[in-house]
């Protein structure tokens, strides 16, 4: 029988955004000859309301790309991109790895966003129509809530207004600064508690949405790992699920093009 296929996962790739990396799909190549499956975890793009016009052709643009890859594409959603696939999580390695976005940790969504409070009313109210508190029924709470927050400078086309919006959004309120530092120390310990009760096979869990990258042992031994971002400063991770290994990579981003590097760390998985 052949061996499983390698897996490889990245998210928060932005597409469209003037701040992200990739400015052309076929940039993910690099990442695709000895893969098996191609992985997009969530915010591949932004969706939500508002530039219907510019959000409608990087839709049609991204569902080309995964009609016309070579591998196997699955597309996840995020808070961005809330309604690109019916799928908001998944599980790899007969469920020792969970891959979702990230955003369920926070009842805000995005708790450094301007659009926070927003984004807490939306999800109270959706989580109150749900019959259940499961990990599934949270994600489309979650879902139903993102889809209603109109985008600010993602799909902005004129250079000038979308400087304007995305120091807008970057810098004001003072406040945000902290608030992101704060969710970056609290995010890995909230998915382990979200995740663990109801995923106890559970031994990683692959997550983006913070926009930093890193891997965390919590206790248990459940290890959380953050992808990263296409998005400066810090730049995207890649996580490759083989066979008997999970492991974190460096991603080269060089010519608008996506080439995996240096390995960071590698945990082994359990083999039947």
């Amino acid at each position: 029988m052949p061996a499983p296929p390698l897996i490889r996962i990245i998210s928060d790739l932005h597409y469209g955004d003037r701040a992200g990396r990739i400015k052309d799909l076929a940039g993910l190549g690099p990442l695709v000859p000895d893969a098996g499956e191609l992985v997009l975890n969530g915010d591949t793009l932004d969706t939500r309301p508002g530039y219907e016009t510019v959000a409608g052709r990087r839709r049609a643009e991204v569902l080309a790309f995964v009609g016309q890859c070579r591998v196997p594409v699955r597309l996840l959603t995020g808070n961005h991109d809330p309604d690109i696939s019916p799928d908001h999580w998944c599980e790899l390695a007969g469920g020792q790895v969970l891959v979702t976005h990230g955003d369920i940790a926070f009842e805000d969504i995005v708790p450094w966003g301007r659009d926070a409070t927003l984004a807490r009313r939306l999800v109270a109210a959706a989580r109150q129509e749900l019959s259940d508190a499961s990990l599934a029924s949270l994600l489309t709470a979650h879902r139903r809530a993102a889809a209603a927050i109109p985008q600010q400078h993602q799909s902005e086309p004129h250079l000038g207004r979308y400087l304007r919006s995305f120091l807008r959004d970057t810098f004001w309120p003072p406040s945000r600064i902290p608030r992101i530092l704060r969710a970056w120390a609290e995010h890995p310990g909230r998915m382990a508690r979200l995740i663990r009760p109801e995923r106890a096979a559970a031994r990683f869990i692959i997550v983006g949405h913070t926009h930093r990258p890193g891997f965390w042992h919590l206790p248990g031994g459940l290890v959380v790992i953050n992808t990263g971002s296409f998005c400066p400063p810090l730049g995207p991770r890649l996580v490759e699920v083989a066979p008997d290994h999970v492991a974190l990579r460096h991603i080269v981003l060089r010519r608008d093009e996506a080439r995996p590097a240096g390995t960071l760390a590698e945990f082994a998985l359990a083999t039947a």
